[in-house]
């Protein structure tokens, strides 16, 4: 099989490496974390809610039935414990590897007042509190949580180890600080927050405090960031060919989803996909959130079925769950 990437930074795609018992489908791989066993742990849109394969791709647990009105961002502390992200259930709940509830971060269950009653971006006319529709979250190396608040809010909100909240930052718009859905949220060994400002496609930095330190422009909807242990920065790329709103126009020479690593100066690395043909071992239909191992293999989720409504296309054979291994 022909390996993609260049130079130091090579993979090999693999096909066909999952083996799920018949009663247990991914729907939709919305989110991929690795603990350190390098277990994987797939969010998966429908019931049961959490897959969890070994490395191989064999299974080995599922759990999370009716726990979550929809899910979307995922997180695995150093502690192995679980922070999942429920967007329509406006909630952040940290869960052992097996699924006993830990804590609820923040609020629960009650949208805060950003001027937005649901996923139309457009309508969030202030910041508001925790939270509306979240959509990410990352915790610092001092246990301190942070959370992207993307669909119906335009915000980052902190909490410390102990889940007391200590600020929010970020408005709606364009300028440098402000967001326009805050989807993905990544950490580096500097304490700098990668936030995947998605529909103003850019990558900012900012510190713990919420000082912005700098941003990057060379992606297209970013969905989720990734630091990895040497530091370099994956991204996730949505791209702009599918998983428009209504309002959205595709452009005339469109994006398709693909997969980004960077320096962390901000230096593009490597990159694939950008292909018409996302059912190819190569390409991605809609990549939306992405992890590496401990062996450099990188995963990533996919959102096709979802991004593929949206645009009324066929999705028949459209991948959810990609794998990467490190050659």
């Amino acid at each position: 099989m022909a390996t993609i990437g260049n130079g130091d930074l090579r993979f090999e795609p693999q096909t066909d490496w999952i083996r799920l018992p018949p009663d247990v489908e991914i729907t939709e791989a919305i989110g991929v974390a690795v603990n350190s066993q390098d277990q994987l742990f797939v969010f998966n849109r429908a019931d049961p809610a959490v897959i969890v394969l070994d490395a191989q791709g064999a299974f080995h647990q599922a759990w999370g039935a009716g726990q979550f009105t929809r899910p979307h961002g995922i997180w695995i502390a150093p502690d192995d414990t679980l922070y999942l992200v429920d967007d329509l259930g406006h909630s952040v709940r940290q869960f052992t590897a097996d699924g006993s509830l830990v804590r609820t971060i923040g609020p629960q269950g009650v949208p805060s007042d950003s001027g937005a009653d649901d996923l139309d971006f457009r309508q969030i006319v202030r910041g508001a509190g925790p939270y509306n529709f979240p959509t990410n979250v990352v915790t610092a190396a001092n246990g301190d949580i942070f959370v992207s608040d993307g669909y119906g809010n335009a915000r980052i909100h902190h909490f410390d180890a102990h889940g007391e909240y200590v600020r929010s930052w970020g408005q709606p718009g364009t300028q440098p600080g402000q967001f326009q859905v805050p989807h993905g949220l990544a950490i580096d060994h500097q304490n700098r927050l990668y936030v995947a400002d998605r529909e103003n496609s850019r990558i900012q930095i900012f510190s713990a405090e919420g000082q912005l330190l700098d941003q990057w422009t060379d992606v297209v909807r970013p969905c989720q960031v990734f630091v990895a242990a040497d530091q370099l920065v994956y991204i996730a790329e949505l791209g702009n060919r599918n998983g428009r709103f209504p309002w959205m126009e595709c452009p005339a020479e469109p994006t398709c989803g693909r997969v980004s690593i960077f320096a962390s100066d901000g230096t593009l690395v490597c990159r694939w996909g950008d292909h018409d043909d996302a059912r190819r071992d190569d390409a991605f239909y809609a990549a939306h959130d992405i992890w590496v191992d401990s062996q450099g293999s990188i995963y990533v989720g996919e959102v096709a079925r979802t991004a593929a409504g949206m645009v009324g296309e066929d999705t028949s054979g459209l991948p959810t769950l990609r794998k990467f291994v490190r050659c």
